[in-house]
């Protein structure tokens, strides 16, 4: 049975509520500072921690709860006899219950204006070692460090006559750890990224040591191959609209390579701002459009490649509709992903019974960082979120673009960026119409590229090109002209650029320069 639980939390969401139903259950509280005070205006009877030691709060509260009538209410085994008579010789009571959450130190740093002064005042120091002394003496205590849990863990103890389980104690002591862990790693992050100066004013964004914390969503049948072992793991602080926050609605379950196809065709498809519908194989776009609703954009990215579409997984960037739903039905189709899904979609969807539907709040959320793993070691980027606008470009021949192939070049790089290097996308009109990736060279991506238009029976002729990175010579713009291309756009950047200009002005094609590349690897 509890008898007396200790809350101070920081994060004070649901404790009115949950110190009340702990009051109608004869539990004794004991809190500290504005926890005290809020739980007593709320007419909660509370026992400040400063009477209950009686040693008061000192230097500004950064002394409380660190004492032996504390943690050793806490920390004593109950089935131990020296421990009983130790806290009898000493009159300190057991504390049964620990519910803490601690200093918004992450939430402090990530602001502009945070200093190395706010940062250290948001260390947590007795909260941590009271979540941490209750989770190793989770057999005897229970300890709450999230108020997601509280009405949970209320039922049970209502239910059961106020016991918690065992397996339900140890569940919160191992989400104790896990949230200890990655608060001491956010503050090893924050000081490690700070320069050598007295100010700090300089602040790497790639700390001398990096923490980096997720928690488990499923565990897999298998890896991208099925000798291979895995897992699918969801960051703590995911950003808004990115993969992981995903809902499923129906279907199998997720394979790695599900997830993986899924969050490139996620990343693409949420990048336009126009109706657009993007279609991935292998990581790749092998369709992408936009029009003037969803069926019209799915249409025109599945003229791209229908071949490579079969069994493909198919990104919308608003609620899917019923027209749009009618279309898509037709194809073998592994994962389809929309911010929302209408009653009539799901409906039709419905009877597919194998068909992944997820569900993703839109959102222009980015990763902090993107990862690649090597032997011993990781590579660290920041994501590659760059977009240019028509001011950005500089148009390097004698021909100039008009409006329309400045839209069709706009839309073959946006789509370009998601493709594997070396890549070439043929566009126009708002659709891809030919795409080559992961060539080992520029001018069998631009070969692949009319090769995949040809199959499909789709025109080149006044298309436009985008190119992830320049091309290194002028064979590859001698590919994409012959096949009908007018226009150009491309990093620039060669030591033959000039000789890649004097092609494009030969042929009559337009050529823009971004001064940004592209590379997916």
């Amino acid at each position: 049975m509890i008898k007396q639980a200790l809350i101070s939390v920081s994060d004070k969401t649901g404790v009115v509520e949950f110190a009340r139903a702990l009051s109608a259950l004869g539990v004794t509280i004991l809190s500290t500072g504005g926890t005290a005070q809020l739980l007593t205006d709320n007419g909660i009877a509370v026992k400040e921690v400063a009477d209950y030691t009686g040693f008061p709060e000192m230097l500004d509260g950064r002394v409380k709860t660190l004492h032996p009538k504390v943690h050793g209410g806490i920390l004593a085994r109950r089935d131990l006899p020296e421990h009983t008579a130790a806290l009898g010789q000493h009159g300190i009571p057991t504390i049964d219950m620990v519910v803490v959450n601690l200093y918004p130190f992450q939430q402090t740093v990530a602001k502009d204006e945070c200093t190395l002064e706010d940062a250290i005042e948001n260390i947590d120091i007795g909260g941590p070692a009271m979540l941490r002394s209750a989770a190793k003496n989770h057999k005897d205590v229970i300890v709450i460090c999230d108020p997601a849990d509280y009405g949970a863990i209320i039922g049970e103890l209502k239910a059961s006559g106020g016991e918690l389980a065992y397996e339900s104690k140890f569940e919160l002591a191992k989400k104790v750890y896990a949230h200890t862990a990655q608060y001491d790693g956010a503050i090893a992050n924050y000081l490690s990224s700070l320069g050598p100066d007295k100010q700090h004013a300089t602040r790497n964004r790639y700390p001398q040591t990096m923490n980096l914390a997720f928690e488990k969503v499923q565990d897999m049948r298998y890896g991208e191959n099925p000798h291979q072992s895995a897992a699918f793991y969801r960051e703590l602080t995911a950003p808004t609209g990115t993969l992981a926050a995903y809902h499923q609605l129906q279907g199998k379950e997720l394979s790695f390579n599900n997830i993986a196809d899924a969050d490139a065709a996620w990343e693409c498809a949420k990048t336009f701002d126009e109706p657009a519908c993007v279609i991935i194989k292998h990581a790749n776009p092998c369709g992408a459009a936009t029009g003037a609703d969803l069926r019209e954009a799915y249409d025109k990215a599945l003229k791209t490649d229908p071949e490579a579409a079969f069994g493909g997984i198919i990104a919308f960037n608003r609620e899917l509709d019923e027209a749009a739903a009618q279309e898509v039905s037709k194809l073998f189709v592994e994962v389809l992903i929309a911010p929302a899904f209408s009653d009539e979609a799901l409906k039709i969807l419905g009877s597919k019974k194998n068909l992944r539907l997820l569900q993703i709040p839109i959102g222009k959320g980015l990763n902090a960082y993107e990862i690649k793993r090597v032997g011993g070691g990781v590579l660290l980027q920041s994501p590659d979120a760059r977009n240019l606008a028509f001011s950005e470009l500089e148009v390097v021949t004698k021909q100039k673009p008009t409006p329309q192939q400045v839209e069709d070049m706009l839309f073959a790089w946006r789509v370009a960026k998601f493709v594997k290097s070396n890549a070439i996308v043929f566009c126009g009109n708002g659709m891809t119409l030919g795409v080559g990736a992961g060539q080992v060279s520029r001018v069998d991506a631009a070969r692949a590229a009319v090769m995949k238009a040809q199959q499909a029976g789709l025109s080149l002729a006044g298309s436009a090109v985008a190119s992830d990175a320049f091309f290194p010579f002028r064979d590859g713009l001698d590919v994409v002209a012959d096949a009908g291309a007018t226009c150009i756009i491309q990093p620039g950047g060669s030591v033959r650029d000039q000789e890649v200009i004097d092609a494009a002005n030969e042929r009559g094609l337009v050529m823009m320069f971004t001064g940004v590349r592209h590379f997916r690897h």
